[in-house]
């Protein structure tokens, strides 16, 4: 599964659903109190550039880095980081040697914070100098004992890695250290940082080439992210000495263990790009991978999360050895396999008593059964752990899902619209409203009031806001324009489209003008080449 896991109600029209739509509008925007990532490490809660500023101060003083963290409430792959790596002695030892900094992306000026340090997936996790210049940005993703290898090279003096990366593209000498700096790069959560996104599995492989053959975890990390990146025909073309170092790589349990994260996260991708749809070596390939994902599903010194991963991984090669479609939603696969996938869900669901954990484990678990064909399974899941969650909105957008792929349309809607009226926090609730609104508008546009009544609360909820017009938030009502132009595409919605355009003006009046935050607001309800000009 990718880092950002981040998946997102019916009724006819009526009396009954005017009201409902009423008081929507009526409630206010629900603001959450973001807690700590950890009670053992003194984070900094960050929620406007002054925040920063004294951040940075504190570090120059102190002659320390920053490591800011960037986050939400509900994330699953967050509430995995805060279960498994910023609870720990280690790393909690480790922050006196750091200025802990944590932008939860529900505070007032968090998303405009995401705009200075360009991150945008939560989690991300930056180590920057005391000068604002970046070392790295830290993979959520790996082992926490890697996680905190890379953090303790920052701490040591690590040199900000554009200046790395320059260095191997010119063929400069690097330090053991520096080359790891590289192989854990996130890649994923660049934002373009380094590299333009295009150029990513080019650039991997070249530094695969170039870096010390003495130093066989750094050449195969760097090659698998190469691989994991060229999905689509571009970049790697795998030649057979890369497919017999992933052969190795399999085939050895202290190797595949250094690269659990990405042979959990990237196995359909790298059968895929290794051995295309036909290949005699593709089933060959996809034993070999299962039996290396076993390992790691039985590996006891590995997270619920990880020894979960691999077992989705599993599911995903078993759905592709059956050539089934990547969105197939009736599959059939082995007998032995669900019954693994059942132990293993119904074990963590039995066993997690830490709700950081719960968050990220019975999410993913809960998508896992639905890949392996098992949506009963998956919807009780789900539905048990409603209680249990602190952010039950995510649950329920995974119940809408469900719902939404199985075609149950009216319960799909049904869960969308609990889950936008139970989420909370600023940015959140823009983004639950933005996909209850994609779905009224996919599933049932012909139902004008709740539409119109859902968009006019969203756009009264970002006046409120003064973080609506920047990052994630901007992102989610520039979906809800999109959608709403798409809904009066033949002009049949023209007079609720007035009216939802004269209500945006309103909005768009008390919203400052810097950063062309007024102007992306004036654009959200114009057609594209009106926007343009």
């Amino acid at each position: 599964m990718t880092k950002s896991r981040l998946r997102m109600v019916g009724a006819r029209a009526g009396a009954a659903t005017l009201l409902a739509c009423a008081a929507l509008l009526a409630a206010p925007a629900l603001a959450a109190a973001p807690s700590l990532p950890s009670t053992n490490v003194a984070w900094l809660p960050a929620a406007a550039d002054a925040d920063i500023e004294r951040a940075f101060a504190q570090a120059r003083a102190e002659n320390k880095p920053l490591l800011l963290y960037w986050g939400a409430t509900w994330c699953p792959p967050c509430n995995q980081l805060k279960a498994t790596l910023f609870n720990r002695q280690d790393f909690a030892t480790l922050s006196r040697s750091f200025v802990a900094v944590h932008v939860d992306g529900d505070r007032p000026g968090a998303q405009k914070i995401s705009r200075r340090f360009k991150v945008s997936a939560y989690p991300t996790v930056l180590l920057l100098r005391a000068d604002g210049s970046e070392i790295t940005r830290l993979p959520g993703e790996v082992d926490a004992p890697q996680v905190l290898a890379v953090l303790q090279h920052g701490l040591a003096g690590g040199r900000n890695v554009k200046a790395v990366l320059a260095d191997a593209l010119g063929g400069k000498a690097l330090q053991p250290a520096e080359w790891r700096q590289l192989a854990f790069y996130s890649w994923d959560l660049d934002e373009g940082q380094l590299l333009p996104k295009a150029e990513v599995p080019g650039t991997l492989a070249r530094l695969a080439a170039a870096s010390p053959a003495s130093d066989a975890e750094t050449q195969n990390r760097l090659w698998l992210k190469a691989l994991a990146a060229s999905e689509g025909g571009e970049g790697v073309k795998p030649d057979a000495a890369l497919r017999a170092r992933v052969q190795r790589v399999l085939a050895d349990p202290a190797t595949s263990r250094q690269m659990m994260d990405v042979l959990t996260g990237s196995a359909r991708t790298l059968v895929n790009v290794l051995e295309a749809e036909g290949s005699a070596q593709r089933a060959p390939l996809i034993a070999a991978f299962d039996r290396s994902l076993q390992r790691l599903q039985a590996d006891a010194t590995l997270s619920r999360a990880d020894r979960q991963g691999a077992l989705l991984a599993r599911v995903e090669l078993a759905r592709l050895g059956q050539g089934l479609a990547r969105d197939a939603v009736q599959v059939a696969l082995p007998a032995p396999l669900l019954k693994e996938v059942r132990e293993q869900v119904a074990r963590d669901d039995r066993e997690i008593r830490d709700g950081y954990e719960r968050q990220a484990v019975i999410t993913s678990a809960a998508w896992m059964l639905g890949r392996a064909g098992l949506w009963a399974d998956s919807e009780a899941l789900l539905k048990a752990n409603l209680a249990k969650s602190h952010s039950p909105y995510y649950l329920m957008s995974q119940l809408g899902g469900n719902a939404r792929r199985q075609g149950r349309t009216d319960e799909a809607l049904r869960w969308y619209g609990e889950a936008f009226d139970k989420s909370e926090g600023p940015a959140t609730r823009l983004q639950w409203g933005a996909a209850y609104l994609t779905a009224l508008v996919d599933l049932a546009p012909q139902d004008a009031a709740r539409i119109e009544a859902t968009a006019a609360q969203l756009f009264a909820e970002a006046a409120k806001d003064s973080g609506a017009f920047d990052g994630r938030s901007a992102r989610s009502l520039q979906r809800v324009g999109g959608k709403l132009l798409s809904w009066n595409k033949d002009g049949a919605q023209a007079a609720a489209l007035k009216r939802l355009q004269d209500r945006l003006a309103q909005t768009c009046a008390g919203v400052e003008t810097a950063d062309g935050r007024r102007a992306a607001c004036e654009a959200l309800l114009k057609p594209a080449d009106k926007a343009a000009a």
